[in-house]
């Protein structure tokens, strides 16, 4: 269709403000609009043009602020640390409040560590069970920042502990037939010590915007436990700093370095002794280890700097609680249900205390004496009573956590390096290779899946399910729920043992029903 100066609709006199009395004011319009389309027509000729006409809406500018803000799922702010509150102030201010029961319910609610428990499921505690659901959306891709646990703390500890072990093999004099030099120390220490200032300013930007995550990461009975992995990490850090940037530190950076270990350890321990939902017995599971190494890393370094008093107390604190830990996990409570059945690399983390508190001991005694050997042939019995499993690494969703898992690897293998400058000869030196050889590859293995989760896969940060759980149980079906509280009604005629601090009972005796007692 082409439009000729005949078909053109251009707006005429219509609008009855314009009286019947003025023809010439109409017929100057018209020719106006001839003349518009003239010079128009000669400019780009006769051609198909088509006009759309569309009225603007009044403050479409304001609505598409309003739908852009009504986009953003509400839920989310359930984590963030001052959304709530500041959008709260402003919908009062504009005569809009908004209900914020859910909101303030869910943040100010405690979580206990039996919640996570009936909750969650599997070795790691990250696993949703059928019944229960999320306060988050699960069909979408939630923030960055959200999706970055504490575990990812766990790379930082595998590269450090391997730029000791390379660092303890190119300065000892029975590996020198190796031709070791520093140059693959000096590039690891690099490496862990960009990833430990990225990962902690993220972590840094999780904890100011989304403080409640971080606050139910720390709830959780088995992320709470790698809250000590940044601080493991700078001990490491400092134990396996090239000597081409400094042969000592200053003795002071131990007190600055012991100092966030020595509070955390304080808050944990007093969890275990204390009762509850959070005693040993109910959570115990072998991430616990890792409150453990803090104690005995640091008595390393402490050692290492001359320091004599502070190392002794940390490693005291560090083998009290190692053996308590170490009985309790065997034992298998029935009251602990964390520990997985089946095995899992998480099992590797008993063998990380004996072999740093090996090193620990050497440093502070100033030789390889028998203290050393005990807590070196205990970590290398339990490295090999794991290693022979096949099919350790089958079946199981990879995770940045299994970083945690390599670490073991590597202070068993340095540890054997130190043994073998005590206990010289070929059987110590080739034991050496072979272990420090399996931890390397075993940190190049999870390099690679690593690398294949992030950028093949793209589901190295899935949504972290194991913080979006319910403050409240699931609401149970009524004849599910009757029956319950018939069988406990039934169960509170019997003898009971009251914890003040634990609403669990313990069911000592079955319920006596038509029975005679007779005295004797």
């Amino acid at each position: 269709m082409y439009y000729t100066r005949e078909t053109m609709n251009f707006p005429r006199s219509a609008s009855p403000s314009v009286s019947q009395a003025s023809p010439d004011l109409v017929e100057n319009q018209r020719q106006s609009s001839s003349g518009e389309f003239s010079r128009l027509e000669k400019r780009i000729g006769a051609k198909k043009i088509t006009f759309h006409s569309k009225s603007m809406p009044r403050g479409s500018m304001f609505h598409d602020h309003e739908a852009l803000r009504n986009s953003k799922d509400k839920r989310y702010d359930l984590f963030r640390t001052m959304s709530g509150k500041l959008e709260r102030q402003i919908s009062n201010l504009r005569g809009k409040p908004i209900d914020t029961s859910l909101q303030d319910k869910e943040i100010t609610e405690s979580l206990t560590a039996e919640r996570f428990l009936d909750a969650l499921q599997g070795p790691e505690l990250e696993t949703l069970k059928e019944k229960e659901t999320i306060v988050l959306p699960e069909d979408k891709t939630w923030p960055f920042l959200l999706r970055f646990p504490i575990t990812s703390f766990g790379m930082c500890l595998g590269v450090s502990s391997q730029a000791i072990m390379w660092k303890t093999l190119a300065t000892t004099k029975t590996e020198k037939f190796l031709h070791l030099t520093q140059v693959v120390n000096h590039v690891l220490w690099w490496i862990s010590l960009v990833l430990l200032i990225s990962f902690s300013i993220t972590y840094l930007f999780k904890t100011i915007f989304f403080f409640e995550a971080v606050r139910r990461e720390f709830k959780h009975p088995i992320r709470v436990n790698f809250f000590f992995a940044p601080l493991i990490s700078i001990l490491f850090l400092a134990l396996g700093i090239p000597h081409s940037i400094t042969t000592s530190l200053p003795s002071m950076l131990w007190y600055f370095f012991m100092a966030p270990i020595l509070l955390l350890e304080m808050k944990i321990y007093g969890q275990w002794m204390s009762g509850g939902q959070r005693r040993l017995s109910k959570v115990a599971n072998p991430t616990n280890h890792l409150s453990i190494v803090g104690n005995f890393a640091g008595a390393l370094l402490g050692a290492s700097l001359g320091l004599k008093e502070g190392p002794m107390f940390f490693f005291s604190v560090g083998l009290a609680y190692y053996l308590v830990l170490f009985v309790t996990l065997y034992q298998r409570l029935p009251t602990n249900e964390t520990l997985p059945k089946e095995l899992h690399p998480v099992f590797f983390l008993f063998v990380a205390a004996p072999a740093v508190a090996s090193m620990a001991w050497t440093k502070i005694s100033t030789s390889f004496d028998i203290g050393s050997r005990i807590a070196y042939f205990i970590s290398l019995f339990l490295y090999f009573s794991l290693v022979v499993r096949i099919n350790f690494f089958r079946g199981f969703k990879f995770s940045l956590a299994w970083w945690a898992y390599t670490f073991p690897m590597t202070a068993v293998a340095t540890a054997t390096v130190k043994y073998s400058e005590e206990v010289t000869g070929l059987a110590t030196q080739i034991l050496s290779v072979l272990l420090s050889g399996a931890a390397t590859l075993t940190v190049l293995g999870v390099l690679v899946l690593t690398l294949v989760h992030a950028f093949v896969q793209r589901d190295l940060f899935p949504n972290d399910f194991a913080i979006a759980i319910s403050a409240e149980q699931p609401k149970q079906k009524k004849w599910l729920k009757q029956f319950i509280n018939g069988s406990r009604g039934d169960s509170m005629r019997g003898l009971k043992v009251l914890d003040p601090k634990d609403s669990q009972i313990d069911i000592e005796a079955p319920p006596l029903s038509n029975a005679v007692c007779h005295t004797v």
